[in-house]
Formats: C-alpha cells, sequence, structure tokens
C-alpha cells in the first residue's frame, strides 16, 4: 500500500482534538488494593475524632450536672443528666452578657465600617488614572510589609483620647492591607464595557459604584467581610491594652481572664444567687465564643473560591 492511500481522505476532514480529562478520570494507574483504602479510612477517622471529640467534650461538659462534673474531675465526655444550668446562668444579666453585647455591637458597627471604606479605596485603587492612586497602592503595600508597634500605636491612641473607648477596638484595625489588594483585584476583573456602559448613561463614579460594581461582587465582599467579622469577634489584644474598665471588656477578653486563666466566676458577677461548676461555666462561655461563626461560615463558604482565590491569584 502506497502512503498517499494512508492518509486522511479529504472528506474526513481535520482530526478534532481530544477533550481535556476531567478530573477523577480514568489515568491508566489501577486503583487503590482495599488495604490501602481501609488504611486511609481509618487515617481520615482518627484526624475527624481529633477534630471533633474535643469539641464534643466541651458541649458535654457544659451540659453536665455538678455530680458528673466533680466525679470526672473536670471535662465530660457524655452528659448523664444534661441541663442548660450553665448557659441561664451566664446569660443571667452579668459580666458574660453584657460582654457577648459589646462584641456583637462592635463586630456589627466594625464590619460595616471596614468594609465600606475597604470597597471604597480597593474601587479608586482599581480604576486607572484615579487621583494619587499609586503612591497610595504603594502606602497600602507598605503596610503589608511594617507594622506600626505596640508602643507606637498606643501613644496614637493615646493621643486621640480614644482610651477606654469602644472606638480603640475598631479605628486601628479597620482597614487590612490584604483585604484592600484581594478587592481591588476582583474589581479590575470586571469587564470594562459595563462600567463604560454606564458612565454613557450619565452615571457617575459613585452611582456606577453603587448600582453597578457592587451588585457584581457580593462574593468578594461576603468573603472579606467574613474576615473582618472574624478578626473583630476573635480579637482581645486590643481590649487589653487600651480598656481599663471591666464593664467595657468584649466576650474574648472574658474568656480569656476566666477560661485562659482559670480565674472563678462568682454569683455577683453573674446576677444569680447559685453557681453551676466553674468547668460548665468555662466551657458554656467557649460554645458560645465560637456558636456565632460557626453558624455563618456555611452560607459564606460557597463563595470563598469566587470571592478569594480568584482575586488573590490574579492579583
Amino acid at each position: 500500500m502506497s502512503a498517499s492511500s494512508s492518509a486522511v481522505p479529504p472528506w474526513a476532514g481535520p482530526r478534532r482534538p481530544s477533550p481535556p480529562r476531567r478530573p477523577g478520570a480514568y489515568t491508566g494507574q489501577p486503583p487503590p488494593k482495599l488495604p490501602m483504602r481501609a488504611l486511609k479510612g481509618v487515617a481520615l477517622a482518627i484526624c475527624c475524632l481529633l477534630v471533633v471529640g474535643p469539641f464534643l467534650a466541651v458541649v458535654a461538659t457544659s451540659l453536665a450536672d455538678a455530680e458528673q462534673v466533680n466525679a470526672a474531675g473536670g471535662l465530660v465526655l457524655w452528659p448523664d443528666n444534661p441541663n442548660l444550668n450553665a448557659y441561664r446562668a451566664i446569660l443571667a444579666g452579668g459580666i458574660v452578657t453584657r460582654s457577648i453585647v459589646v462584641s456583637v455591637c462592635i463586630t456589627l458597627v466594625g464590619t460595616a465600617l471596614s468594609l465600606t471604606f475597604t470597597a471604597l479605596l480597593a474601587y479608586s485603587l482599581s480604576r486607572p488614572g484615579s487621583f494619587l492612586s499609586k503612591p497610595m497602592l504603594l502606602t497600602v503595600l507598605f503596610t503589608l510589609l511594617f507594622s506600626p508597634g505596640i508602643i507606637p500605636s498606643y501613644l496614637m491612641v493615646k493621643q486621640l483620647g480614644l482610651l477606654d473607648s469602644y472606638w480603640a477596638l475598631i479605628l486601628p484595625t479597620m482597614i487590612s492591607g490584604f483585604n484592600v489588594i484581594v478587592m481591588r483585584a476582583f474589581f479590575m476583573e470586571l469587564p470594562q464595557e459595563l462600567i463604560d456602559s454606564a458612565r454613557i448613561d450619565g452615571a457617575g463614579e459613585l452611582a456606577t459604584f453603587v448600582r453597578i460594581v457592587l451588585p457584581l461582587s457580593k462574593a468578594v465582599l461576603a468573603v472579606v467581610g467574613l474576615f473582618y467579622a472574624v478578626g473583630y469577634w476573635n480579637a482581645f489584644f486590643n481590649a487589653l491594652l487600651y480598656l481599663n474598665d471591666n464593664a467595657k471588656w468584649p466576650l474574648q477578653l472574658v474568656l480569656r481572664s476566666y477560661v485562659v486563666n482559670s480565674s472563678s466566676l462568682t454569683p455577683e458577677q453573674l446576677d444569680v444567687s447559685s453557681l453551676p461548676p466553674q468547668q460548665s461555666l468555662q466551657m458554656a462561655i467557649l460554645v458560645l465564643s465560637l456558636v456565632p461563626i460557626a453558624l455563618i461560615y456555611p452560607f459564606i463558604q460557597r463563595h470563598f473560591t469566587k470571592g478569594v482565590l480568584i482575586g488573590a491569584v490574579k492579583g
């Protein structure tokens, strides 16, 4: 047979490229054997147990009665007679209830302010030709490399008259350079044609930002908002530095004082007549500090790939 007869006939057309291989498709390698699969399953089960076990022990201890906690000498793995006495005591209006209200207010106000000013700054830095955009961008990058330190920050807060004020917990950490860079990268990926069409229709910069950019940026706003909310909710060091009045303590500072340092809560501090075991009170405070973020995270998790990974990789 000649070489011309083995060539592809003209009526067959050009050869189509092979489709890309899907994740998890057959790769030519044999599947793992049963012992290896069983070993992987056991390793995953042990990892899950190490993660979930301590959390379940904390919840069980917060629900246990005094006799069982005293008999176990601390942590209880399964409460025989579960009750909510520890939660009723810390939510009776004393220092823990007050600190929860303070933490919720600081988290809500701080997250709203941080998200607003971060989005405005990131949008202004993402538009080409903005006034002083390059010096401002270099300033933001400079803050990622060099932090002012504790003493200059304390002196600045003191000079501004913010000591013993809730603004001392918000203003020094209101804008994060990392979040500005992530959000700026996301804004730069938006189609320029949409912004140009809005300007042709007569929209100004603020109207374009509010009506066009923000509705298209829900993913990055949700993720950066979660970053700020977790930061404000878990922060205790600024409160330790700037708040001298115990009545203004947020929940994390109460958690540090009465759980980490093992200080005992008194009935007068909780505004109750009798107290459950101290271990149950401490574990109940720990559970209440975890619940808000654990409830919010599942609703935000689906935005992580689009909101952070796209912006971070292309930034």
